[in-house]
């Protein structure tokens, strides 16, 4: 039982401590980067881009404040649940960095839209044109990412057994 609640305080510091870089990263973009608009960091590759995103991924869904907000809600909802119900092994380690990844994404993105209405994106890869984004983003597409890729390779559907209630005693066969 130790355990456990020691790893529920160290998810949330951990989450704690990505959501604040994210924070800190956006309120420096507004204060510094939104009066300039750009800073070239490598001349045709990166940028910063000071950019106030109303929209999903491309801008898609454009002033959609609330759906992004429950959207963002429920991927906390589930990572946290995913989280508290992990088992203690420390062969779930991989699954715990990616729950703690999601929710600070997450986070991050819905506290902007909750505080102004949009995101705020500045990071731009100007070589490929790749749409602007920030922190927050790079946190959930890491997490979706080594989800996709922990899943088959690395856990096998029978270790998520402790995610779903218990069926009855009564089963199929029974019937």
């Amino acid at each position: 039982m130790k355990k456990r609640h020691s790893l529920l305080v160290w998810g949330a510091v951990l989450t704690a401590v990505l959501l604040a870089i994210d924070q800190l990263t956006k309120y420096c973009a507004k204060t510094y980067l939104a009066p300039v608009g750009s800073v070239s960091v490598i001349p045709g590759v990166f940028e910063f881009f000071y950019l106030e995103n109303r929209g999903a991924a491309f801008g898609m869904l454009a002033d959609r404040k609330g759906f992004f907000i429950l959207v963002a809600a429920l991927m906390c909802a589930a990572a946290a649940y995913i989280y508290i119900r992990l088992p203690e092994a420390h062969h779930y380690t991989l699954m715990r960095v990616i729950c703690i990844l999601v929710v600070a994404g997450a986070a991050g993105n819905m506290i902007d839209r909750m505080l102004h209405a949009f995101v705020i994106d500045f990071l731009y890869v100007s070589l490929i044109d790749f749409p602007v984004f920030n922190i927050a983003d790079c946190y959930v597409c890491i997490g979706a990412a080594l989800a996709i890729v922990s899943i088959f390779t690395v856990y096998r559907k029978e270790e998520f057994e402790f995610l779903f209630p218990r069926k009855n005693a009564y089963t199929e066969k029974d019937r």
